[in-house]
């Protein structure tokens, strides 16, 4: 078998067995990785991912169409939604870091709005929940 035949079946090539799980050292690193890294800021990098994705999938991303995922505001609107349930955490743990997630929200809202209204109403597999119902959640496109 070759060396790339043996990357590919698990292998690390020149003839050491594939490697059932993660090894010592980086079991190690990622219990390290767990002891500094707060709730916090992992509820931080969530609320960024989900902006970012959003983002994409509004075609705000910047990447040729092909490397583009396909448009779906019903993603965009599961982010939005995502990040404004995370940002009451965040504004009492995180005051000072999250100036530019909001200002990113803000902007993929306007985005998701512009492109909500020019695309024409489908029926949405949403159904609303209580929140919505008793008006304290934002509802894109309401």
């Amino acid at each position: 078998m070759s060396e790339t035949q043996q990357r590919h079946a698990g292998g690390t090539g020149a003839g050491e067995a594939p490697q059932a799980g993660p090894t010592e050292e980086q079991m190690r690193a990622y219990e390290a990785e767990l002891n500094r890294i707060t709730s916090a800021e992992i509820i931080l990098q969530t609320a960024v991912s989900l902006v970012n994705i959003g983002g994409r999938r509004l075609g705000l991303g910047g990447a040729s169409d092909a490397d583009q995922p396909q448009r779906d505001l019903e993603q965009v609107a599961d982010a939005i939604d995502g990040v404004r349930a995370l940002m009451p955490i965040l504004e009492l743990r995180m005051q000072r870091e999250i100036g530019p997630l909001r200002d990113a929200l803000a902007q993929l809202q306007m985005a998701y709005a512009k492109e909500a209204k020019a695309e024409p109403e489908q029926p949405s597999a949403r159904k609303p929940g209580p929140a919505q119902v008793s008006g304290r959640l934002w509802v894109p496109g309401q």
